[in-house]
C-alpha cells in the first residue's frame, strides 16, 4: 500500500480546543512552550482499516535537525494498539512541542522500526502553527 501526503490549504486555520484533562496529562513544563497542531485528514477507500500512531513522531527542521516531539494524539491510538477507521472521511489530531521561532520548513517523521511510518516532507510554516495534511 503506498500512502502519499499532501498539505491542504482550502481548510481553515483553526486551533483547536484542548480539554482540561489532556492539558492536565500534559508535563507543567511543556504547557510554558507554544504548540503546533497538525490535521491529519485521511479519505479511507476500504472497511474496516485500521491506524495508529507511534510516540516516535516527530517535527524535524531539516536544516538543524531540530526535533520536536509529539505531546498528545486525538482520535488515533498509539502503537501498539490500533484504531479501526470506517469507510470515507476520518480526521485525527497530533500535537507536538513548539517550534524554535527560526524554522520556517519542517517534516513530520514516524520513526519506526517497519516500512510505513507516516512522513510528510517540506511542510513550510505559518503563523499559527496550526496545519492540515491530507493523507492520500
Amino acid at each position: 500500500m503506498t500512502i502519499r501526503f499532501a498539505i491542504e490549504k482550502e481548510r481553515p486555520l483553526v486551533k483547536p480546543v484542548v480539554g482540561v484533562e489532556t492539558l492536565e496529562s500534559i508535563d507543567p513544563q511543556l504547557l510554558e512552550d507554544s504548540f503546533v497542531y497538525v490535521h491529519c485528514h485521511f479519505d479511507n477507500p476500504s472497511d474496516d482499516m485500521l491506524i495508529r500512531i507511534w510516540r516516535t513522531t516527530f517535527l524535524i527542521d531539516p536544516q538543524t535537525t531540530t526535533r520536536s516531539q509529539l505531546v498528545h494524539a486525538e482520535n488515533i491510538s498509539y502503537a501498539p494498539q490500533w484504531t479501526m477507521i470506517p469507510k470515507g472521511d476520518f480526521t485525527f489530531l497530533l500535537i507536538f512541542g513548539g517550534l524554535p521561532k527560526s524554522v520556517q520548513v519542517f517534516d513530520l517523521v514516524e520513526e519506526i522500526p517497519q516500512p510505513g511510518g507516516f512522513v510528510v516532507r517540506s511542510i513550510r510554516r505559518n503563523d499559527t502553527d496550526v496545519y492540515h495534511i491530507d493523507i492520500a
